[in-house]
């Protein structure tokens, strides 16, 4: 049943139709999988592995089945379109995202050229082989090349046109090509084991030797074939059109892949053990006609009838997997379009049909292009190179997003984690830089689409996304008609810590004649729409109550806001730029479970990206402020930290030490030279007359403040530079001793635009 039907993305909200149920979802993995690969490759395995051909097949379903066991994990969880490109995009936005699906729209539309250009051989071949009067008579009007490239381009209309008409015609259409497809390799594999048990010393001998060239051969033999296992993946690229996905694409990703590589091996072993050739080995047999091996094979133990159904599933595997595939490339553009990295155009949704219309003839038209005008061999192994990429970018997306949203749970979950995708990750790589061995050209070509595909996203798409707001929904509340130019936004998370940072905000606020905003962001799973988190608001509001009376008691103007957000410094960063606000003030946990992060993403994020100047405050334990230690050496962050202590200082009297970290063997000139760096940054502050003034001696600076940061309450540092290419936030003094110091810190951050300001008005 169909769901309600929706406008396109022109006037509304996208939707498909989830018309695939599981049997469909299987046929369509493995319709894509057997295609034309297992009847034009199984010679040329044979030709480099002898028997051992058949552990080839088994050690790349095994490769096959790790990545296979990843996307059904992230299929149950995301099931939406697009397939890898959207598990890419969601762990590694940006850049990653786009290329991973660019990535992908190459390799399904290079498989459907090949799919539609072996249609075509395989069908005058048909012809010549049933019925050579009209091949010959075509053959002579047209030549060779021209009847091929027509039929090519007639299966990829017709194929494009069933696609546009809906799913569930595409579907249904798969599925009795799929079945036909094996009921003809049935036969072949039934023919092939009679034969084998009619002959049975004699097929065991074709055995032996089982590895006549090494191992070595069947290395080689997988990096040929593997390409005959690329399909399975189609089933989640079509996620949003199948009936629970959750628990049917799991369970028709290894339907798919069990039923695919059972066939295979018997396919391989039948064309073995079957065969009994008239000089040398059935591998040696095999291996002289490459490509037609099935079909000689089929001479050799099936009735008059072999070559001709042996042709005609040819046929059918070729048709097949170009409808499979032609639905699955359009659909990785429909969502790249959806995520505005192709033309918005491409994911306007037919408001009969339910499919992506545009993406589909678009799609099919580049399919066409190429089948007729390039060799496909050559690129046909580049989308191979860029397929085990891709998959290993899955893998990889895996580990990342489960470190992301440890809370995500869906149908399915990976076994042996994380020892499963990183093993299939290495062996996609191995598979990968195999393929320059035996075609360089392909990483040449790959390597160039990468780089244009690139090219093209930070000239135009990156814009373009940038442009999109974060998803945070703001929570209605009374309008705030605000006169206050000056407001100080403090994130709530710790209840813990709500007084402590209030006390920190009361008298900047006071001083500067401002009003406190006290934010609670809920963070809900990426998987839900923003409305979701509206049932857990209520958990924040006790927090945003005890701010609230904290700041009505010290006579500070102060109001609430809640945003619902996938990520909460999303939640941050859009309320500081809706309000305005003219500086933020965050606690921060203290450490970081991440090395690629230094405060914590959140933390991180803020610090980046905030439009306003920022306090950072590592609160520790709950011991009154009495004594500050403000360490300087000049600079507009310092000069802010020490007005902002100068505040401090005149509101509850703590006593304020500037000091200046020095080495242990100076001379009093330096050490002089030293003292007026402090007072050049106290000068114009509040602590001029009340500071006092004190030397560190110490040969390395951090280790230095910690150490003396221990006799006071509160450690106060402005950030020490900008470390934009090395990763730093507010500098790696500032960094360590908010890390390592046991007594609570805090960094102030001036913002860029307010530091250029002053740094201009100094030099002028």
């Amino acid at each position: 049943m169909s769901l309600p039907k929706k406008k396109d993305a022109g006037h509304g909200e996208v939707s498909f139709a989830r018309d695939l149920g599981l049997f469909d979802a299987s046929m369509i993995g493995i319709g894509a999988m057997i295609g034309a690969g297992i009847f034009v490759l199984t010679g040329i395995a044979a030709g480099e592995a002898g028997p051992a051909a058949l552990l080839a097949f088994a050690l790349n379903g095994f490769v096959t089945l790790l990545t296979a066991l990843s996307y059904a994990e992230l299929a149950s969880v995301y099931p939406k379109s697009g397939g890898g490109y959207s598990y890419i995009k969601k762990a590694f936005p940006g850049p990653a995202g786009f290329a991973s699906g660019w990535m992908l729209w190459f390799c399904y539309i290079i498989a459907c050229a090949l799919y539609a250009r072996g249609f075509g051989s395989y069908f005058w071949e048909f012809v010549q082989t049933y019925l050579p009067v009209v091949a010959n008579s075509v053959y002579a009007m047209a030549g060779h090349r021209g009847p091929a490239l027509f039929m090519t381009v007639l299966v990829g209309v017709v194929f494009v046109l069933i696609n546009m008409r809906g799913t569930a015609l595409t579907g249904n259409v798969e599925n009795v090509i799929t079945m036909a497809k094996i009921v003809i390799l049935g036969i072949f594999i039934v023919y092939g084991i009679k034969q084998i048990f009619h002959i049975p010393t004699q097929a065991a001998a074709s055995f032996k030797p089982f590895f006549p060239k090494g191992f070595g051969g069947v290395v080689m033999a997988m990096g040929l074939t593997f390409i005959a296992f690329e399909g399975y993946d189609l089933i989640a690229t079509v996620a949003e059109e199948i009936k629970s996905p959750e628990k049917t694409i799991p369970r028709a990703t290894m339907i798919s892949l069990s039923v695919t590589v059972l066939i295979y091996l018997l396919i391989v072993a039948v064309c073995i053990g079957a065969i009994r050739p008239e000089t040398g080995t059935s591998w040696e047999f095999l291996g002289r006609y490459q490509e037609t091996a099935i079909a000689k094979a089929a001479e050799n133990f099936m009735p008059f009838f072999g070559i001709a159904l042996i042709i005609f599933g040819g046929l059918l595997s070729t048709v097949s997997a170009l409808n499979a595939t032609i639905l699955a490339s359009s659909r990785v553009a429909f969502s790249m379009s959806r995520d505005k990295m192709l033309p918005l155009a491409l994911c306007r949704i037919h408001p009969d049909h339910r499919t992506p219309h545009l993406a589909i003839a678009v799609t099919g038209i580049i399919v066409l292009v190429i089948a007729v005008l390039f060799p496909i061999h050559v690129i046909g192994s580049a989308a191979s190179v860029m397929f085990l990429l891709t998959f290993a970018l899955v893998n990889l997306s895996l580990i990342a997003l489960r470190r992301k949203f440890p809370e995500l749970k869906g149908g399915f979950r990976v076994p042996l984690y994380p020892v499963t995708p990183i093993a299939a990750i290495v062996l996609n790589l191995a598979l990968a830089l195999y393929q320059f061995k035996f075609e360089a050209r392909a990483w040449y070509i790959a390597i160039v689409w990468v780089i244009v595909g690139l090219f093209i996203y930070f000239m135009h798409f990156e814009k373009a996304t940038a442009a999109d707001m974060p998803q945070v929904l703001e929570v209605h509340q009374a309008k705030n008609s605000s006169t206050y130019a000056y407001r100080i936004l403090i994130p709530l998370y710790n209840p813990d810590h709500v007084i402590a940072l209030m006390k920190l905000a009361v008298p900047l606020a006071k001083a500067y004649e401002g009003e406190i905003i006290v934010l609670a962001v809920v963070n809900i799973p990426i998987h839900l729409p923003p409305h979701e988190g509206m049932r857990w608001v209520h958990h924040k509001t006790p927090l945003l109550k005890k701010a609230i009376q904290f700041g009505k008691e010290q006579g500070v103007p102060t109001r609430s806001a809640i945003r619902i957000a996938h990520q909460v410094y999303d939640g941050i960063l859009q309320t500081a730029d809706a309000e305005k606000v003219s500086l933020v003030l965050m606690g921060w946990k203290g450490y970081t479970t991440t090395r690629d992060r230094i405060f914590g993403e959140v933390t991180d994020k803020v610090v980046r990206l905030t439009p306003c100047d920022l306090i950072t405050v590592k609160l520790t334990g709950d011991r009154p402020i009495k004594r500050i230690l403000v360490p300087t050496a000049g600079g507009p962050h310092a000069s802010l930290a020490a007005e902002y202590v100068g505040l401090y200082r005149q509101t509850y009297g703590y006593a304020v030490h500037c000091c200046y970290v020095i080495p242990p063997d100076v001379d009093d000139h330096q050490r002089e030279t030293a003292r007026q760096w402090v007072h050049k940054t106290i000068r114009l502050t509040q602590l001029e007359e009340n500071a006092r003034v004190c030397l560190i001696e110490g040969n390395r600076i951090a280790p230095a403040l910690v150490k003396a940061a221990a006799d006071y309450d509160l450690i106060v540092l402005g950030a020490s530079r900008e470390g934009v290419f090395s990763g730093v936030l507010f500098g790696e003094i500032p960094e360590k001793v908010a890390r390592y110091s046991k007594t609570p810190v805090m960094i102030v951050k001036r913002h860029e635009g307010a530091v250029k300001s002053i740094i201009k008005r100094v030099m002028g």
